[in-house]
C-alpha cells in the first residue's frame, strides 16, 4: 500500500500498520523485560493487577490488539477500496492505545474503573471505525472479523471487572485467548494457503494448497464451539475430547497447505510454522483437561507460539510489501523468526519440564525480547518512512499481494 499522493502528514501516520506494528513490537519487548524481574519479586509494579495478571493483560489486551489493529486498518482498504484511516484519526487511536498502557500499568494510583474506561476505549473505537469502513464499502463478508474483535473488547472489559471482583482474572483470560485463536484460524487460514499458492505457482510448480472452503469453515466453527466450552469448563473431560478433536482437524487443515514446499522462502514457511502451534495448543489444552499437563503449556503454545510467531510473520511481510521491499526474508528477518520460535518452544518446555523451568524461562524471555526488539530495530526505519526513496528504486512498480 503506497502512501496516497495527496497525503501531506507524517509518514508514520500514513497507514495503520506503521505506528501499531512499531509500537506494538516495542511494547512486547519492554513488557517481557519488565515481567521477568517482577515475576521473581525483584521489581514492584504500580498496577492494581497482580504481576501475573498485568503480564497476561499486556500481552493479550495490549500487544495483540495493537497488531490486530495494524492488520485490520491495512487490510480493510484492500477489502473495500476506500482510503486508509490516517493522519489525525490514526494518531488519536495511537494515543488512546498508549493511554491504555499507562492506565493499566499505573492503575494502583486511581480507581479501577478509570483504568477500565481508558483501556477499553481503544478496542471500542477500533471496532466502530472498522465497522464503519466495512459498511461504507459494503464488504459484508468480512464483518465477522470485526465481530470477533468486538468480543475481544468485551473480554478486556471483563478482565478489569473480574480482577476487581475476584482479585484475579480467569474467565476473561480464556475468553481473550479463545478470540485470538479464532482470529488466527480465520485469518491465518485464509492468507497462509493463498500466499503459498501464489508463490508456488511462480517459483515451485507442483502440488498446491487447498483453498479455503467448507472444510475450513467447519473446522473454524467446531473450534469456536470447543473453545466456548473451554472458557466455561476447562477441566471437563468432554471438553478435553472436543479440544483434542479440534487439534486433529487443524493438523489435517495445515497438512493441506503444502507448507513443506515453502522451506526455501522463509516469509512463507514461518506462516506454516506459526499455524502449527494452533493444533499444538488444542492438544496440550486437551491434555490439561485430563490433568496430564499444566494448563499453561497449552496457553503458551497458543500465545507465545501461534500468536507470537504469526504476528511477527505478518508484521514482517506486510511491512516489506507495503513499503516497497522485495518479499523475501533477509538475514535479520530470519534471525527474528528463529528467536521467536525458540521463545515459543522453550516457554512450552518450561511448563513440561519443571526441573529446568527457571533456565528455560530466561531463555524464552531473552529470545522473545530479541525477536521483538529486533523487529523494531530492523523494520523501524521502514515504518517511519526513512528509506522510501531507496525502496522505490529497489522494487519499482511491483505489485504483490501482502494482506
Amino acid at each position: 500500500m503506497a502512501i496516497p499522493r495527496n497525503y501531506q502528514g507524517w509518514t508514520v501516520l500514513a497507514n495503520g500498520f506503521r505506528p501499531f506494528f512499531l509500537l506494538g513490537a516495542i511494547q512486547a519487548a519492554l513488557a517481557i523485560l519488565i515481567w521477568l524481574p517482577a515475576f521473581y519479586g525483584e521489581l514492584k509494579l504500580s498496577s492494581a493487577f497482580a504481576p501475573r495478571d498485568w503480564h497476561v493483560h499486556e500481552m493479550l489486551y495490549g500487544y495483540l490488539p495493537a497488531i490486530v489493529t495494524g492488520f485490520l486498518f491495512t487490510a480493510i482498504p484492500n477489502w473495500t477500496g476506500r482510503l486508509p484511516i490516517r493522519g489525525l484519526p490514526l494518531a488519536t487511536l495511537v494515543t488512546v492505545w498508549l493511554a491504555g498502557r499507562m492506565a493499566v500499568t499505573l492503575s494502583a494510583f486511581g480507581p479501577w474503573w478509570a483504568a477500565l474506561l481508558i483501556d477499553a476505549s481503544f478496542l471500542l473505537l477500533v471496532v466502530l471505525a472498522a465497522a464503519r469502513e466495512i459498511a461504507a464499502g459494503r464488504n459484508w463478508h468480512n464483518l465477522p472479523v470485526v465481530a470477533i474483535v468486538a468480543v475481544l473488547c468485551a473480554g478486556n472489559v471483563a478482565f478489569h471487572v473480574e480482577v476487581h471482583l475476584r482479585g484475579s482474572a480467569d474467565y476473561a483470560i480464556r475468553t481473550g485467548v479463545a478470540v485470538i485463536v479464532l482470529l488466527l484460524a480465520l485469518i491465518g487460514g485464509r492468507i497462509t494457503p493463498s500466499f503459498t499458492r501464489n508463490w508456488l505457482v511462480k517459483h515451485n510448480p507442483g502440488r498446491l494448497p487447498v483453498p479455503f472452503g467448507r472444510f475450513d469453515m467447519a473446522v473454524v466453527l467446531f473450534s469456536a464451539l470447543s473453545l466456548l466450552g473451554w472458557i466455561v469448563a476447562p477441566d471437563s473431560a468432554p471438553i478435553g475430547l472436543a479440544l483434542a478433536a479440534a487439534g486433529g482437524l487443524h493438523v489435517v487443515r495445515l497438512a493441506r497447505w503444502a507448507g513443506d514446499r515453502t522451506l526455501r522462502e522463509r516469509l512463507l514457511a514461518i506462516l506454516h510454522i506459526g499455524y502449527a502451534f494452533v493444533p499444538l495448543g488444542f492438544l496440550l489444552n486437551a491434555a490439561a483437561s485430563f490433568g496430564w499437563v499444566l494448563p499453561s503449556a497449552g496457553l503458551h503454545a497458543w500465545m507465545t507460539g501461534a500468536a507470537g510467531v504469526t504476528t511477527l510473520a505478518v508484521m514482517t511481510r506486510a511491512t516489506l510489501g507495503h513499503t516497497g521491499q522485495a518479499l523475501t526474508a533477509s538475514i535479520a528477518t530470519q534471525t527474528i523468526y528463529l528467536a521467536i520460535v525458540v521463545a515459543a518452544l522453550t516457554r512450552i518446555c518450561a511448563v513440561l519440564a519443571p526441573a529446568y523451568a527457571e533456565a528455560l524461562l530466561h531463555v524464552a524471555a531473552f529470545a522473545w525480547i530479541i525477536a521483538f526488539a529486533g523487529f523494531a530495530l530492523a523494520f523501524g526505519p521502514l515504518l517511519l518512512g526513512l528509506k522510501l526513496r531507496a525502496l522505490a528504486v529497489r522494487r519499482p512498480g511491483a505489485a504483490q499481494p501482502v494482506l
